[in-house]
C-alpha cells in the first residue's frame, strides 16, 4: 500500500524516522513531504492543497492510498480529504494525536494555522460539517491522555473514528511507541 505520512506544526518529513521505516520494511511505500510554512502561519487549506500537489506528483491523481497524519497533520489531512476530494481516492485515515476538538495551546502562537485549531473555530466548524464525506473510510484515531500538545487530551479521542488510547508518557513518544506501530501496521494491514 501507498502511504502518506502527514507532520504537525514546526516539523518536517523526517519527523517519521521510526515510523516510516518501520511501515516500509512491512512493504508499504511511503511518502513523507515536508509542507511549508511548517507553522501553519498561512492556514491548513494551504498546506492540504500542498499536500494534495506532493501526493499527486509521487502517485498520480488516482492512485489508493493510506493517510497518516500527526498533530496538526491530522487536520491538513481532514481538510485535503473532506474538502479537497481526497476521500476519494483514500481507503484508510489513521490520526495519530490531532486535536479533532482543537488544543488550547492554539491560543499561544500566532499566525492563521493556530488560530484554526483553537477549539470552536470555524476552521474546526467547517470540518464537522462536511464529515459525512468521511462514511466510506477506515478511521482509526490514536491518543493519550499524557499529551501535554494537545489540551485537553481528549480532543484527540475522535468519537468518529476507531479511537484508541496509547500509554505514550508525551505528545511526539506517539510516533515510536510499540504499541501504535504494531496496532498500526495491523490496521494498514487490514485495510
Amino acid at each position: 500500500m501507498r502511504v502518506v505520512l502527514v507532520h504537525g506544526i514546526f516539523d518536517t518529513g523526517s519527523k517519521f524516522k521510526v515510523l516510516k521505516p518501520y511501515l516500509e520494511a512491512r512493504g508499504h511505500l511511503c511518502l513523507a513531504p515536508s509542507l511549508s510554512p511548517n507553522d501553519g502561519r498561512d492556514g491548513l487549506p494551504a498546506l492540504a492543497e500542498q499536500l494534495q500537489r506532493e501526493i499527486d506528483t509521487a502517485f498520480g491523481p488516482d492512485e489508493p492510498i493510506g493517510l497518516i497524519g500527526f498533530s496538526m497533520g491530522g487536520l491538513i489531512s481532514r481538510w485535503y480529504l473532506q474538502e479537497l476530494g481526497g476521500h476519494a481516492r483514500v481507503d484508510s485515515f489513521i490520526a495519530i494525536s490531532a486535536p479533532m476538538r482543537g488544543t488550547i495551546w492554539a491560543y499561544g502562537y500566532p499566525g492563521e494555522g493556530a488560530r484554526q485549531m483553537r477549539p470552536g473555530s470555524d476552521f474546526l466548524g467547517r470540518l464537522a460539517a462536511t464529515v459525512d464525506r468521511l462514511d466510506r473510510l477506515n478511521l482509526v484515531a490514536y491518543w493519550t491522555p499524557y499529551d501535554a500538545m494537545i489540551v485537553p487530551p481528549a480532543s484527540a479521542d475522535w468519537a468518529l473514528a476507531d479511537s484508541r488510547r496509547i500509554p505514550a508518557l508525551c505528545h511526539p513518544c506517539m510516533l515510536w511507541h510499540d504499541d501504535l506501530l504494531a496496532d498500526m501496521a495491523a490496521q494498514l494491514a487490514d485495510g
